[in-house]
């Protein structure tokens, strides 16, 4: 059932007395337009719901990512998602509701005769970055997607599929429009900015950070374009915790965080997740402090399932309190990522200082971020296993594996950094469908081949087959 926001402030939409007879014909209790911030908090809410949701049919990188498995019901684990539509889950969202009310806001705030020209600016870039945000991630979900011709049905019902690099250069060009077209000074969207609540100096860094972000992923197809862009973007991006993009959950439905939703007992009975025995393998071979805050302890010791294989929810860690309860915030980008990126970039480029020194402050970070304990991470990081000069592996090993302990409960963010950095690496689940490995990608969806046949076989015959095995074009190694 969609959810009904009740962040948005009700608005007074028509005067109770008739002026004339075709006011009768008028419904008072709907609006004609709904003015652009409402717009703007709906949007943010749907992005954020959508990339934090554990409902297996719409969101399934944590039992990817193997940071969370399935106790009964293992399709999802085994890659099988075909059965429920995930494809179709994950991709209406951001369509349908997200971009398409982001596109809105945007086009009333752009006619508003009685906002400030600074006002204006800004509303239109938060909602540029916000889209932007979404675009890339659902590039990096499918490859090739609608784009140019996507979200006006009058003028386009079966919008052409875009390159999916061709995209992803639009995207940088829009995200540097916005950048330039804030004034920190001045006003956003003020309460209805659900993440920063209109400080516009906090979405500027936001923008640089996402940049740096997109740009990393390129960083094996276009080096000189990355190294640039993040060059130019690190010393306007995030510079602590106190700058991450969150989302801040209410504790009443529909308001509340979408994983208090599938695992807290105020909410539901059923037991379906517990931990992935891969992730909390690492995470006790390390001593990692931040496990009684991702799990629960089974006889004082963190135990994970088996990934594909039914697992007893009472013999295994379970999801903690603190990321089950329904107001626990949800992380759309943060600053030890930001961190890790430039921990990678001095790897590559020998540029913006040493990987270690980026690598320590981007595991400070997350650890700080989850315990409140900067002493926990000055011990974790003294530990050979863990200390940059000392880890098992390569840089991108090294790198890869902390940046998928700090994307906890981040399974889309963390699914695109495992297929990037090729780390860690991950055994596919009992069981697995064909062709048995962890997904590189969706499938299109069911209403594409529906409701855009032309338009899909031709970006699956570019593909040679719409499936898993294909990989996004930044995916080279």
């Amino acid at each position: 059932m969609r959810k009904l926001l009740l962040y948005i402030t009700p608005l007074v939409l028509l005067s109770s007395c008739a002026k004339g007879l075709d006011d009768y014909n008028i419904d008072q209790k709907n609006p004609v337009e709904v003015p652009q911030g409402p717009l703007f908090s709906n949007a943010l809410k749907q992005l954020t719901d959508n990339v934090t949701t554990p409902n297996v049919n719409i969101n399934v990188f944590r039992f990817w990512m193997q940071q969370w498995t399935a106790t009964t019901y293992q399709d999802e684990p085994r890659y099988n998602f075909v059965t429920r539509n995930i494809p179709q889950g994950f991709w209406n969202p951001f369509y349908r509701e997200a971009l398409t009310d982001l596109k809105e806001s945007k086009r009333i705030a752009e006619t508003d005769t009685d906002l400030a020209e600074d006002q204006k600016n800004n509303q239109i870039a938060s909602t540029e970055i916000a889209s932007v945000y979404i675009w890339s991630t659902l590039v990096n979900t499918w490859g090739d997607i609608p784009y140019t011709q996507a979200l006006d049905i009058e003028a386009y019902n079966q919008p052409v599929y875009d390159d999916a690099a061709t995209v992803y250069e639009d995207l940088f060009k829009r995200l540097d429009a916005a950048i330039q077209q804030i004034k920190p000074s001045a006003a956003g969207f003020g309460s209805s900015d659900l993440i920063y609540n209109g400080n516009m100096n906090s979405w500027l860094k936001f923008a640089h950070s996402l940049k740096m972000r997109m740009a990393i992923t390129l960083a094996d197809v276009n080096a000189t374009q990355a190294k640039d862009m993040i060059s130019s973007s690190a010393p306007l991006a995030f510079s602590s915790n106190a700058d991450n993009a969150v989302f801040g959950y209410q504790q009443a439905t529909p308001n509340n965080n979408p994983v208090s939703g599938a695992l807290n007992s105020l909410f539901t009975t059923r037991q379906d997740y517990v931990a992935g025995k891969p992730f909390v393998d690492v995470l006790n071979a390390l001593n990692d402090p931040r496990r009684s805050e991702f799990f629960t302890t089974v006889g004082n010791v963190y135990k994970g399932g088996v990934i594909g294989s039914n697992n007893e929810f009472a013999s295994n860690s379970n999801i903690s309190a603190k990321v089950i309860a329904a107001d626990f915030e949800a992380i759309l980008l943060d600053y030890a990522e930001v961190e890790f990126i430039l921990a990678e970039a001095s790897e590559r480029w020998g540029i913006l200082g040493t990987a270690e020194s980026h690598y320590d402050k981007a595991v400070k970070a997350s650890i700080s971020y989850w315990t409140g304990d900067n002493s926990a991470a000055t011990a974790y990081l003294a530990q050979p296993k863990v200390a940059y000069s000392t880890a098992t592996g390569n840089w991108k090993e090294k790198i890869a594996t902390q940046k998928w302990i700090a994307l906890y409960n981040r399974g889309v963010e963390s699914w695109t950094e495992w297929r990037r950095l090729d780390f860690p690496k991950l055994t596919p689940a009992n069981g697995a469908v064909a062709p048995g490995t962890i997904p590189n990608r969706l499938t299109y969806p069911t209403s594409e081949y529906t409701l855009n046949e032309g338009n899909v076989n031709s970006a699956v015959a570019k593909l040679g087959a719409d499936n898993v095995t294909n990989k996004i074009f930044w995916d080279v190694n």
